[in-house]
């Protein structure tokens, strides 16, 4: 009982370990962000035109590899993702 006890401890702590935040990609909206120090409005705003352009791009490299359907879907909610530091 008590090994059990242990084990499901390790487990949980590697589990809280694994989904600690890591820090922004750099390149990254949310690490633009931070480097110009925006809070409230302007950081929504920014957050929100960033991930609008980034949309864009996306679709636009989807396009150009030809991409439909989930194939497009996938590779588009992972670059979109990607470039607002998700």
């Amino acid at each position: 009982m008590l090994a059990a006890t242990a084990l499901v401890a390790t487990a949980l702590l590697v589990s809280v370990t694994a989904h600690a935040q890591t820090p922004p990609a750099p390149g990254s909206c949310k690490a633009q962000a931070t480097e110009k120090k925006l809070h409230g409005a302007a950081l929504t705003s920014f957050m929100k035109k960033c991930e609008t352009d980034a949309q864009a791009s996306c679709d636009a490299s989807a396009a150009e590899k030809k991409l439909a359907g989930a194939a497009k879907t996938s590779f588009t909610k992972k670059c979109v993702g990607d470039a607002v530091g998700q």
